[in-house]
Protein backbone atom coordinates (compact mmCIF):
# COMPACT_ATOMS: atom_id res chain seq x y z
CA UNK A 1 0.00 0.00 0.00
CA UNK A 2 1.49 3.28 -0.63
CA UNK A 3 0.32 6.19 1.33
CA UNK A 4 0.26 9.52 -0.58
CA UNK A 5 1.22 12.18 1.66
CA UNK A 6 4.42 10.30 2.03
CA UNK A 7 5.96 11.38 -1.30
CA UNK A 8 9.52 11.31 0.32
CA UNK A 9 9.07 7.63 0.86
CA UNK A 10 8.03 6.58 -2.80
CA UNK A 11 10.96 3.52 -3.58
CA UNK A 12 12.33 3.72 -6.86
CA UNK A 13 15.89 2.41 -8.54
CA UNK A 14 15.81 -0.80 -5.96
CA UNK A 15 16.62 -3.93 -7.63
CA UNK A 16 12.67 -5.95 -7.68
CA UNK A 17 12.74 -9.10 -5.84
CA UNK A 18 14.67 -12.58 -7.44
CA UNK A 19 11.81 -14.46 -7.56
CA UNK A 20 9.37 -16.13 -10.36
CA UNK A 21 12.91 -17.50 -12.36
CA UNK A 22 14.38 -21.01 -13.16
CA UNK A 23 17.26 -21.77 -11.51
CA UNK A 24 17.92 -24.52 -13.62
CA UNK A 25 18.51 -21.91 -16.40
CA UNK A 26 22.28 -22.45 -15.68
CA UNK A 27 23.90 -22.97 -19.23
CA UNK A 28 27.00 -24.78 -17.62
CA UNK A 29 24.89 -27.23 -15.42
CA UNK A 30 22.44 -28.08 -18.55
CA UNK A 31 25.53 -28.61 -21.33
CA UNK A 32 26.80 -31.12 -18.29
CA UNK A 33 23.60 -33.24 -17.53
CA UNK A 34 23.31 -33.77 -21.07
CA UNK A 35 26.98 -34.35 -21.52
CA UNK A 36 27.04 -37.30 -18.64
CA UNK A 37 23.92 -39.12 -19.88
CA UNK A 38 21.46 -37.63 -18.03
CA UNK A 39 19.12 -35.84 -20.27
CA UNK A 40 16.57 -37.53 -19.41
CA UNK A 41 16.13 -35.53 -16.17
CA UNK A 42 16.23 -32.63 -17.64
CA UNK A 43 12.21 -31.85 -17.23
CA UNK A 44 12.26 -33.10 -13.69
CA UNK A 45 15.36 -30.32 -13.34
CA UNK A 46 13.70 -27.10 -14.85
CA UNK A 47 10.48 -27.89 -12.43
CA UNK A 48 12.71 -28.41 -9.42
CA UNK A 49 14.19 -25.27 -10.61
CA UNK A 50 11.04 -23.36 -10.91
CA UNK A 51 10.31 -24.34 -8.02
CA UNK A 52 12.96 -23.26 -6.12
CA UNK A 53 12.53 -19.98 -7.73
CA UNK A 54 9.22 -19.04 -6.32
CA UNK A 55 8.55 -16.49 -3.49
CA UNK A 56 6.49 -19.49 -1.69
CA UNK A 57 9.73 -21.62 -1.61
CA UNK A 58 11.96 -18.74 -0.67
CA UNK A 59 9.98 -17.59 2.35
CA UNK A 60 10.17 -21.15 3.73
CA UNK A 61 13.83 -21.26 3.32
CA UNK A 62 13.84 -17.50 5.46
CA UNK A 63 11.12 -19.12 8.11
CA UNK A 64 12.91 -21.96 8.15
CA UNK A 65 16.37 -20.08 9.49
CA UNK A 66 15.04 -17.55 11.40
CA UNK A 67 12.91 -20.25 13.88
CA UNK A 68 16.15 -22.38 14.36
CA UNK A 69 15.12 -26.23 15.32
CA UNK A 70 14.55 -26.11 19.26
CA UNK A 71 15.30 -29.23 21.43
CA UNK A 72 12.78 -30.51 23.83
CA UNK A 73 14.16 -32.87 26.16
CA UNK A 74 11.19 -34.05 27.88
CA UNK A 75 6.85 -34.69 27.56
CA UNK A 76 4.58 -32.51 29.06
CA UNK A 77 4.12 -35.59 31.32
CA UNK A 78 8.16 -35.77 32.40
CA UNK A 79 9.16 -39.18 30.06
CA UNK A 80 12.11 -38.34 28.43
CA UNK A 81 11.95 -37.51 24.96
CA UNK A 82 14.96 -35.82 23.10
CA UNK A 83 13.13 -34.85 20.28
CA UNK A 84 13.99 -31.73 17.86
CA UNK A 85 11.39 -29.44 17.03
CA UNK A 86 11.81 -27.81 13.46
CA UNK A 87 9.66 -25.15 11.96
CA UNK A 88 6.80 -26.56 8.99
CA UNK A 89 8.83 -24.47 6.59
CA UNK A 90 12.09 -27.37 7.28
CA UNK A 91 9.57 -29.91 6.59
CA UNK A 92 7.82 -28.87 3.41
CA UNK A 93 11.69 -28.37 2.17
CA UNK A 94 12.29 -31.64 3.29
CA UNK A 95 9.56 -33.15 1.86
CA UNK A 96 10.14 -31.52 -1.23
CA UNK A 97 13.64 -32.72 -1.30
CA UNK A 98 13.12 -36.72 -0.68
CA UNK A 99 10.35 -36.39 -3.62
CA UNK A 100 12.01 -35.83 -6.08
CA UNK A 101 14.71 -38.21 -4.85
CA UNK A 102 17.67 -35.89 -4.29
CA UNK A 103 18.53 -38.25 -1.31
CA UNK A 104 19.56 -42.29 -1.80
CA UNK A 105 16.87 -42.64 -4.44
CA UNK A 106 19.79 -43.30 -7.39
CA UNK A 107 21.29 -46.25 -5.58
CA UNK A 108 17.95 -47.76 -6.26
CA UNK A 109 18.48 -47.15 -10.64
CA UNK A 110 20.84 -48.79 -12.67
CA UNK A 111 19.95 -45.88 -15.20
CA UNK A 112 22.94 -44.43 -16.70
CA UNK A 113 23.28 -40.65 -15.43
CA UNK A 114 21.34 -41.71 -12.38
CA UNK A 115 23.59 -39.83 -10.24
CA UNK A 116 24.43 -37.07 -12.15
CA UNK A 117 20.53 -36.18 -11.86
CA UNK A 118 20.42 -36.37 -8.46
CA UNK A 119 23.84 -34.29 -8.65
CA UNK A 120 22.40 -31.53 -10.65
CA UNK A 121 18.60 -31.17 -8.46
CA UNK A 122 20.65 -31.13 -5.55
CA UNK A 123 22.87 -28.16 -7.21
CA UNK A 124 19.66 -26.59 -7.50
CA UNK A 125 17.14 -27.55 -5.17
CA UNK A 126 19.99 -26.68 -2.51
CA UNK A 127 20.35 -22.46 -3.89
CA UNK A 128 16.94 -22.71 -2.59
CA UNK A 129 18.18 -23.08 0.97
CA UNK A 130 21.20 -25.13 1.85
CA UNK A 131 20.50 -25.94 6.12
CA UNK A 132 18.45 -29.17 5.07
CA UNK A 133 20.87 -30.31 2.52
CA UNK A 134 22.43 -32.56 5.33
CA UNK A 135 20.53 -35.06 6.20
CA UNK A 136 19.81 -35.06 2.29
CA UNK A 137 23.31 -35.87 1.86
CA UNK A 138 23.95 -38.57 4.62
CA UNK A 139 21.01 -40.45 3.24
CA UNK A 140 22.41 -40.58 -0.05
CA UNK A 141 26.14 -41.16 1.12
CA UNK A 142 25.19 -43.60 4.12
CA UNK A 143 23.90 -46.67 1.31
CA UNK A 144 27.22 -47.46 0.22
CA UNK A 145 28.83 -47.86 3.55
CA UNK A 146 25.74 -49.55 4.37
CA UNK A 147 26.78 -52.37 1.92
CA UNK A 148 29.44 -53.62 3.79
CA UNK A 149 26.65 -54.90 6.14
CA UNK A 150 24.17 -57.26 3.18
CA UNK A 151 21.74 -58.08 5.29
CA UNK A 152 21.42 -54.12 6.84
CA UNK A 153 21.52 -53.04 3.72
CA UNK A 154 18.66 -55.31 2.13
CA UNK A 155 16.68 -54.42 5.27
CA UNK A 156 16.78 -51.01 5.19
CA UNK A 157 17.83 -49.98 1.47
CA UNK A 158 14.58 -49.88 -0.13
CA UNK A 159 13.79 -47.31 2.55
CA UNK A 160 16.65 -45.32 2.58
CA UNK A 161 15.57 -44.82 -1.37
CA UNK A 162 11.95 -44.50 -0.63
CA UNK A 163 10.46 -40.87 -1.86
CA UNK A 164 8.50 -40.53 1.03
CA UNK A 165 9.84 -38.07 3.69
CA UNK A 166 8.27 -39.47 7.31
CA UNK A 167 9.72 -37.36 10.48
CA UNK A 168 8.27 -38.91 12.95
CA UNK A 169 9.83 -40.63 15.16
CA UNK A 170 9.12 -44.72 14.91
CA UNK A 171 10.93 -48.04 14.52
CA UNK A 172 11.87 -48.41 10.83
CA UNK A 173 10.67 -51.08 9.74
CA UNK A 174 7.17 -49.46 10.46
CA UNK A 175 7.85 -46.36 8.11
CA UNK A 176 7.43 -45.79 4.60
CA UNK A 177 10.82 -43.60 4.43
CA UNK A 178 13.88 -43.79 6.45
CA UNK A 179 17.00 -40.67 6.62
CA UNK A 180 20.28 -41.41 8.26
CA UNK A 181 23.12 -39.80 9.83
CA UNK A 182 26.28 -39.74 10.64
CA UNK A 183 28.37 -39.34 14.09
CA UNK A 184 31.95 -39.81 14.15
CA UNK A 185 33.70 -37.15 15.74
CA UNK A 186 34.31 -36.77 19.52
CA UNK A 187 35.06 -33.71 21.62
CA UNK A 188 39.06 -35.03 22.64
CA UNK A 189 39.84 -36.10 19.31
CA UNK A 190 38.33 -33.96 16.51
CA UNK A 191 39.17 -35.55 13.26
CA UNK A 192 41.47 -37.75 14.63
CA UNK A 193 38.53 -40.20 14.87
CA UNK A 194 41.62 -42.92 15.98
CA UNK A 195 41.79 -40.95 19.69
CA UNK A 196 37.66 -42.37 20.29
CA UNK A 197 36.74 -43.60 23.73
CA UNK A 198 32.87 -44.68 22.89
CA UNK A 199 33.18 -48.28 23.59
CA UNK A 200 31.19 -51.28 22.03
CA UNK A 201 30.90 -54.52 23.77
CA UNK A 202 28.78 -57.69 21.95
CA UNK A 203 25.62 -58.54 23.18
CA UNK A 204 25.98 -61.95 22.49
CA UNK A 205 23.08 -61.43 19.62
CA UNK A 206 25.06 -60.05 16.85
CA UNK A 207 24.37 -56.55 18.09
CA UNK A 208 26.78 -54.24 20.10
CA UNK A 209 26.25 -51.99 23.21
CA UNK A 210 27.78 -48.62 22.43
CA UNK A 211 28.27 -46.81 25.64
CA UNK A 212 30.00 -43.44 24.72
CA UNK A 213 29.81 -39.77 23.64
CA UNK A 214 29.56 -37.60 19.92
CA UNK A 215 30.84 -34.22 20.35
CA UNK A 216 28.89 -33.13 16.88
CA UNK A 217 25.98 -35.45 15.26
CA UNK A 218 24.28 -33.51 12.70
CA UNK A 219 20.33 -33.63 11.76
CA UNK A 220 19.94 -35.92 15.08
CA UNK A 221 16.04 -36.26 13.76
CA UNK A 222 17.48 -38.98 11.58
CA UNK A 223 16.26 -42.99 11.99
CA UNK A 224 19.52 -44.24 11.88
CA UNK A 225 23.43 -43.19 12.16
CA UNK A 226 26.90 -44.86 11.26
CA UNK A 227 29.03 -44.15 14.47
CA UNK A 228 32.40 -45.63 15.25
CA UNK A 229 33.35 -47.14 18.59
CA UNK A 230 36.08 -48.93 19.88
CA UNK A 231 35.35 -52.63 19.94
CA UNK A 232 37.75 -55.24 21.26
CA UNK A 233 38.86 -55.86 17.58
CA UNK A 234 40.05 -51.89 17.42
CA UNK A 235 37.72 -49.36 15.96
CA UNK A 236 34.68 -50.37 13.93
CA UNK A 237 31.33 -48.99 12.44
CA UNK A 238 27.94 -49.79 13.64
CA UNK A 239 24.43 -48.99 12.68
CA UNK A 240 22.47 -47.05 15.54
CA UNK A 241 18.87 -46.77 15.20
CA UNK A 242 17.17 -43.66 17.09
CA UNK A 243 14.24 -46.39 17.67
CA UNK A 244 14.63 -50.19 18.17
CA UNK A 245 12.95 -53.05 16.68
CA UNK A 246 10.18 -53.59 19.18
CA UNK A 247 9.08 -49.69 19.09
CA UNK A 248 10.81 -48.54 22.24
CA UNK A 249 14.00 -45.66 21.97
CA UNK A 250 17.13 -46.77 21.94
CA UNK A 251 19.69 -45.20 24.47
CA UNK A 252 20.87 -42.09 22.71
CA UNK A 253 20.48 -39.07 24.10
CA UNK A 254 20.77 -35.32 22.84
CA UNK A 255 22.33 -32.97 25.42
CA UNK A 256 22.40 -29.66 23.81
CA UNK A 257 22.04 -28.33 20.35
CA UNK A 258 24.89 -26.49 18.53
CA UNK A 259 24.55 -22.92 18.48
CA UNK A 260 26.59 -21.96 14.89
CA UNK A 261 27.56 -19.44 13.15
CA UNK A 262 25.74 -20.70 10.23
CA UNK A 263 23.63 -23.59 8.93
CA UNK A 264 21.11 -22.49 11.33
CA UNK A 265 18.04 -24.33 9.94
CA UNK A 266 19.63 -27.90 10.47
CA UNK A 267 19.80 -29.31 14.03
CA UNK A 268 23.87 -30.32 15.20
CA UNK A 269 23.61 -32.06 18.74
CA UNK A 270 26.52 -33.38 21.23
CA UNK A 271 24.74 -36.75 21.99
CA UNK A 272 25.64 -39.34 24.45
CA UNK A 273 24.76 -43.29 24.74
CA UNK A 274 24.53 -45.08 27.28
CA UNK A 275 24.32 -49.03 26.37
CA UNK A 276 22.98 -48.67 23.12
CA UNK A 277 22.00 -51.42 20.67
CA UNK A 278 23.68 -51.19 17.27
CA UNK A 279 24.49 -53.00 14.43
CA UNK A 280 28.15 -53.65 13.01
CA UNK A 281 28.91 -52.73 9.42
CA UNK A 282 31.88 -54.23 7.58
CA UNK A 283 34.77 -56.01 9.54
CA UNK A 284 35.25 -55.03 13.07
CA UNK A 285 38.48 -53.33 13.49
CA UNK A 286 37.96 -51.56 10.05
CA UNK A 287 35.96 -48.55 11.21
CA UNK A 288 37.65 -46.00 9.18
CA UNK A 289 37.55 -47.79 5.59
CA UNK A 290 34.08 -48.95 6.16
CA UNK A 291 32.43 -44.98 6.88
CA UNK A 292 34.55 -43.82 4.47
CA UNK A 293 32.32 -44.79 1.68
CA UNK A 294 30.06 -42.64 3.17
CA UNK A 295 32.49 -39.43 4.05
CA UNK A 296 33.50 -40.11 0.08
CA UNK A 297 29.86 -39.36 -0.96
CA UNK A 298 29.25 -36.47 1.49
CA UNK A 299 32.57 -34.97 0.42
CA UNK A 300 31.20 -34.61 -3.25
CA UNK A 301 28.25 -33.18 -1.41
CA UNK A 302 30.39 -30.56 -0.43
CA UNK A 303 31.46 -29.71 -3.25
CA UNK A 304 28.61 -29.52 -5.16
CA UNK A 305 26.50 -27.18 -2.31
CA UNK A 306 29.50 -25.03 -2.77
CA UNK A 307 28.95 -24.73 -6.07
CA UNK A 308 25.48 -24.25 -5.58
CA UNK A 309 26.47 -21.46 -3.17
CA UNK A 310 28.46 -19.34 -5.46
CA UNK A 311 25.93 -19.63 -8.36
CA UNK A 312 23.40 -17.98 -5.76
CA UNK A 313 26.09 -15.38 -4.95
CA UNK A 314 26.55 -14.13 -8.84
CA UNK A 315 22.85 -14.79 -9.51
CA UNK A 316 22.01 -12.55 -6.96
CA UNK A 317 25.12 -9.94 -7.51
CA UNK A 318 24.00 -10.13 -11.09
CA UNK A 319 20.08 -9.61 -10.54
CA UNK A 320 21.11 -6.61 -8.11
CA UNK A 321 23.48 -4.96 -10.61
CA UNK A 322 21.00 -4.98 -13.26
CA UNK A 323 18.59 -3.13 -12.01
CA UNK A 324 20.07 -0.63 -10.17
CA UNK A 325 21.50 2.77 -10.92
CA UNK A 326 24.28 4.55 -10.46
CA UNK A 327 25.35 8.30 -12.04
CA UNK A 328 22.44 7.79 -14.12
CA UNK A 329 23.99 4.07 -15.57
CA UNK A 330 23.10 0.52 -14.52
CA UNK A 331 25.63 -1.08 -12.08
CA UNK A 332 26.32 -3.96 -14.66
CA UNK A 333 27.63 -1.43 -17.60
CA UNK A 334 29.84 0.13 -15.71
CA UNK A 335 33.61 -1.36 -16.05
CA UNK A 336 34.76 -1.86 -13.00
CA UNK A 337 31.40 -4.23 -11.92
CA UNK A 338 31.35 -5.52 -15.01
CA UNK A 339 35.28 -6.95 -14.41
CA UNK A 340 34.09 -7.85 -10.83
CA UNK A 341 30.57 -9.94 -12.24
CA UNK A 342 32.74 -11.61 -15.10
CA UNK A 343 35.28 -12.79 -12.43
CA UNK A 344 32.70 -13.72 -10.46
CA UNK A 345 30.79 -15.75 -13.55
CA UNK A 346 34.07 -17.54 -14.10
CA UNK A 347 34.57 -18.83 -10.80
CA UNK A 348 31.26 -19.93 -10.96
CA UNK A 349 31.12 -21.53 -14.34
CA UNK A 350 34.47 -23.64 -13.38
CA UNK A 351 32.95 -24.94 -9.94
CA UNK A 352 29.64 -25.95 -11.58
CA UNK A 353 31.65 -27.75 -14.43
CA UNK A 354 34.22 -29.36 -12.28
CA UNK A 355 31.06 -30.63 -9.55
CA UNK A 356 29.27 -31.99 -12.27
CA UNK A 357 32.24 -33.84 -13.36
CA UNK A 358 33.15 -35.41 -10.28
CA UNK A 359 29.40 -36.57 -10.34
CA UNK A 360 29.65 -38.06 -13.47
CA UNK A 361 32.96 -40.69 -12.31
CA UNK A 362 30.35 -40.64 -9.18
CA UNK A 363 27.85 -42.44 -11.47
CA UNK A 364 30.57 -44.32 -13.70
CA UNK A 365 32.21 -45.91 -10.24
CA UNK A 366 28.93 -46.95 -8.83
CA UNK A 367 28.64 -48.97 -12.46
CA UNK A 368 31.90 -50.66 -12.36
CA UNK A 369 34.21 -48.50 -13.68
CA UNK A 370 37.31 -48.73 -11.77
CA UNK A 371 39.21 -45.84 -14.02
CA UNK A 372 36.62 -43.55 -12.31
CA UNK A 373 36.76 -44.47 -8.99
CA UNK A 374 40.38 -43.96 -9.36
CA UNK A 375 40.14 -40.48 -10.56
CA UNK A 376 37.42 -39.49 -8.09
CA UNK A 377 39.87 -40.89 -4.92
CA UNK A 378 42.16 -38.61 -6.26
CA UNK A 379 40.33 -35.23 -6.80
CA UNK A 380 37.41 -35.14 -4.19
CA UNK A 381 39.90 -34.77 -2.07
CA UNK A 382 41.44 -31.74 -4.01
CA UNK A 383 38.06 -30.08 -5.25
CA UNK A 384 37.05 -30.27 -1.85
CA UNK A 385 39.72 -28.21 -0.52
CA UNK A 386 39.89 -26.08 -3.30
CA UNK A 387 36.05 -25.27 -4.06
CA UNK A 388 35.34 -25.25 -0.38
CA UNK A 389 37.83 -22.42 0.33
CA UNK A 390 36.35 -20.29 -3.19
CA UNK A 391 33.33 -20.15 -2.04
CA UNK A 392 33.80 -17.68 1.16
CA UNK A 393 35.76 -15.33 -1.12
CA UNK A 394 32.39 -15.01 -3.86
CA UNK A 395 30.32 -15.10 -1.30
CA UNK A 396 31.83 -11.83 0.35
CA UNK A 397 32.39 -10.09 -3.35
CA UNK A 398 28.93 -10.67 -4.60
CA UNK A 399 27.68 -9.69 -1.14
CA UNK A 400 29.89 -6.20 -1.52
CA UNK A 401 28.07 -5.72 -5.28
CA UNK A 402 24.98 -4.66 -3.28
CA UNK A 403 26.39 -2.43 -1.10
CA UNK A 404 24.68 -1.68 1.84
CA UNK A 405 21.84 -3.65 1.05
CA UNK A 406 23.80 -7.10 0.71
CA UNK A 407 24.39 -6.27 4.89
CA UNK A 408 21.19 -6.70 6.07
CA UNK A 409 19.40 -9.99 6.93
CA UNK A 410 15.88 -9.03 4.72
CA UNK A 411 18.22 -9.65 1.33
CA UNK A 412 20.01 -13.56 1.54
CA UNK A 413 23.58 -12.49 1.21
CA UNK A 414 23.95 -12.68 5.35
CA UNK A 415 22.62 -16.30 5.44
CA UNK A 416 25.24 -17.07 2.28
CA UNK A 417 28.14 -15.62 4.17
CA UNK A 418 27.33 -17.25 7.31
CA UNK A 419 26.91 -20.66 5.33
CA UNK A 420 30.03 -20.24 3.07
CA UNK A 421 32.65 -21.61 5.45
CA UNK A 422 30.85 -24.55 6.22
CA UNK A 423 31.63 -26.92 3.61
CA UNK A 424 35.25 -26.30 4.21
CA UNK A 425 35.17 -27.40 7.54
CA UNK A 426 32.32 -30.50 7.39
CA UNK A 427 33.68 -34.04 6.22
CA UNK A 428 37.19 -32.28 6.81
CA UNK A 429 38.98 -29.08 6.47
CA UNK A 430 41.38 -27.53 4.88
CA UNK A 431 44.50 -29.40 6.29
CA UNK A 432 42.74 -33.06 6.75
CA UNK A 433 41.74 -32.89 2.71
CA UNK A 434 44.97 -31.72 2.17
CA UNK A 435 46.80 -34.53 3.49
CA UNK A 436 44.41 -37.06 2.76
CA UNK A 437 45.10 -35.90 -1.31
CA UNK A 438 49.01 -36.72 -0.10
CA UNK A 439 47.57 -40.31 1.22
CA UNK A 440 45.91 -40.48 -2.25
CA UNK A 441 49.25 -40.05 -4.13
CA UNK A 442 51.53 -41.33 -1.91
CA UNK A 443 50.03 -45.00 -1.94
CA UNK A 444 52.15 -47.69 -3.95
CA UNK A 445 48.98 -49.47 -4.48
CA UNK A 446 47.77 -49.91 -8.41
CA UNK A 447 44.80 -47.75 -7.88
CA UNK A 448 46.87 -44.74 -6.64
CA UNK A 449 48.67 -44.97 -10.03
CA UNK A 450 45.19 -45.85 -11.79
CA UNK A 451 43.92 -41.83 -10.30
CA UNK A 452 47.05 -39.94 -11.82
CA UNK A 453 46.70 -42.29 -15.32
CA UNK A 454 43.29 -41.44 -15.63
CA UNK A 455 43.48 -37.72 -14.62
CA UNK A 456 46.47 -38.08 -17.27
CA UNK A 457 43.90 -39.31 -19.40
CA UNK A 458 41.53 -36.83 -18.94
CA UNK A 459 43.64 -33.65 -19.06
CA UNK A 460 45.78 -34.51 -22.18
CA UNK A 461 42.52 -35.16 -23.97
CA UNK A 462 42.59 -31.48 -24.47
CA UNK A 463 46.46 -30.97 -25.38
CA UNK A 464 47.42 -28.65 -28.34
CA UNK A 465 43.76 -26.75 -27.62
CA UNK A 466 45.88 -23.89 -25.43
CA UNK A 467 49.64 -23.54 -25.24
CA UNK A 468 48.56 -22.08 -21.78
CA UNK A 469 46.75 -25.25 -20.89
CA UNK A 470 48.95 -27.36 -22.04
CA UNK A 471 52.26 -25.30 -20.29
CA UNK A 472 49.92 -25.75 -16.93
CA UNK A 473 49.35 -30.05 -17.85
CA UNK A 474 53.49 -30.39 -17.97
CA UNK A 475 54.29 -28.32 -14.91
CA UNK A 476 51.20 -30.58 -13.04
CA UNK A 477 52.95 -33.50 -13.64
CA UNK A 478 56.04 -32.40 -13.14
CA UNK A 479 55.45 -31.54 -9.43
CA UNK A 480 53.57 -34.94 -9.43
CA UNK A 481 56.62 -37.06 -10.27
CA UNK A 482 58.52 -34.60 -7.76
CA UNK A 483 56.19 -35.32 -5.01
CA UNK A 484 57.17 -38.66 -4.98
CA UNK A 485 61.14 -38.00 -3.77
CA UNK A 486 60.53 -35.15 -1.05
CA UNK A 487 60.39 -35.93 2.36
CA UNK A 488 57.66 -35.59 4.72
CA UNK A 489 57.70 -32.17 5.83
CA UNK A 490 58.40 -30.79 2.38
CA UNK A 491 55.32 -32.63 0.80
CA UNK A 492 53.27 -31.48 3.89
CA UNK A 493 54.18 -27.90 3.23
CA UNK A 494 53.54 -28.19 -0.71
CA UNK A 495 49.71 -30.27 -0.25
CA UNK A 496 47.59 -27.16 -0.14
CA UNK A 497 49.22 -25.64 -3.31
CA UNK A 498 48.79 -28.97 -5.01
CA UNK A 499 45.13 -29.75 -4.20
CA UNK A 500 44.46 -25.77 -5.90
CA UNK A 501 46.76 -27.18 -8.40
CA UNK A 502 45.63 -29.94 -9.47
CA UNK A 503 42.02 -28.38 -9.26
CA UNK A 504 42.67 -25.62 -11.23
CA UNK A 505 44.23 -27.19 -14.40
CA UNK A 506 41.54 -30.24 -13.98
CA UNK A 507 38.90 -27.07 -14.04
CA UNK A 508 40.27 -25.55 -16.80
CA UNK A 509 40.18 -29.02 -18.87
CA UNK A 510 36.79 -28.49 -18.32
CA UNK A 511 36.26 -25.40 -19.28
CA UNK A 512 38.15 -25.76 -22.68
CA UNK A 513 35.66 -28.56 -23.60
CA UNK A 514 32.36 -27.41 -22.22
CA UNK A 515 32.18 -23.52 -22.60
CA UNK A 516 32.35 -21.16 -25.35
CA UNK A 517 35.48 -20.31 -26.56
CA UNK A 518 35.27 -16.52 -24.61
CA UNK A 519 34.48 -17.96 -21.48
CA UNK A 520 37.57 -20.59 -21.57
CA UNK A 521 40.09 -18.00 -22.57
CA UNK A 522 38.98 -15.45 -19.81
CA UNK A 523 39.37 -18.35 -17.09
CA UNK A 524 42.91 -19.46 -18.75
CA UNK A 525 43.60 -16.23 -18.75
CA UNK A 526 43.04 -15.43 -15.12
CA UNK A 527 43.75 -18.70 -13.50
CA UNK A 528 46.72 -19.90 -14.70
CA UNK A 529 50.06 -18.58 -13.60
CA UNK A 530 52.42 -16.91 -15.68
CA UNK A 531 49.54 -15.80 -18.03
CA UNK A 532 49.05 -12.34 -16.65
CA UNK A 533 46.29 -13.22 -14.93
CA UNK A 534 45.91 -11.25 -11.44
CA UNK A 535 42.69 -12.96 -9.76
CA UNK A 536 44.28 -16.32 -7.76
CA UNK A 537 44.41 -16.96 -4.41
CA UNK A 538 45.10 -14.00 -2.35
CA UNK A 539 44.01 -11.04 -4.93
CA UNK A 540 40.70 -9.47 -4.97
CA UNK A 541 37.96 -10.34 -7.88
CA UNK A 542 37.54 -7.73 -10.80
CA UNK A 543 41.73 -8.02 -11.26
CA UNK A 544 41.57 -8.78 -14.92
CA UNK A 545 43.92 -8.25 -17.82
CA UNK A 546 43.16 -6.00 -20.63
CA UNK A 547 41.91 -7.24 -24.38
CA UNK A 548 39.05 -10.08 -22.72
CA UNK A 549 35.55 -10.20 -24.22
CA UNK A 550 33.23 -10.02 -20.93
CA UNK A 551 29.87 -9.95 -22.96
CA UNK A 552 30.36 -13.77 -23.17
CA UNK A 553 31.32 -14.27 -19.61
CA UNK A 554 28.72 -11.85 -18.10
CA UNK A 555 25.83 -13.53 -19.93
CA UNK A 556 26.70 -16.68 -17.80
CA UNK A 557 26.01 -14.52 -14.73
CA UNK A 558 22.32 -15.73 -13.83
CA UNK A 559 18.96 -14.64 -15.13
CA UNK A 560 17.62 -11.59 -16.11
Amino acid sequence: MRYPHLSTHEVFNQAPPLAGHDVAADQALLTCVTEYQAAWALPELHEIGRQAGTSEVLEQARLANVHSPVLRTHDRYGHQIDEVEFHPAWHQLMAAAISHGLHAAPWASDRPGAHVARAAKFYVWTQAEAGHGCPISMTYSVVPALRHAPELAASYEPLLTSHVYQPVLAAPQTKAGLLAGMAMTEKQGGSDVRANTSRAVAAGDGSYLITGHKWFCSAPMCDMFLILAQAPEGLSCFLLPRVLPDGTRNAMYLRRLKDKLGNRSNASAEVEYENAVAWPVGELGRGVPTIIEMVSSTRLDCIIGSAATIRQAVVEAAHHARHRKVFGVTLADQPAMRAVLADLALESEAATLLAMRLAAAADRAARGDPAEAALLRLMLPAAKHWICKRTPLVVAEALECLGGNGYVEESVMPRLYRDAPLNSIWEGSGNVTALDLLRALSRSSARSAEGIESLRAELTSDAGADRRFDRATDRLFAELSALSSADRVSAQFQARRLAGLLTVTLQCSLMLKNSPAAVSDAFLATRLAGTGGLSGPGVSFGMLPDGLELTPVLGRAGTR
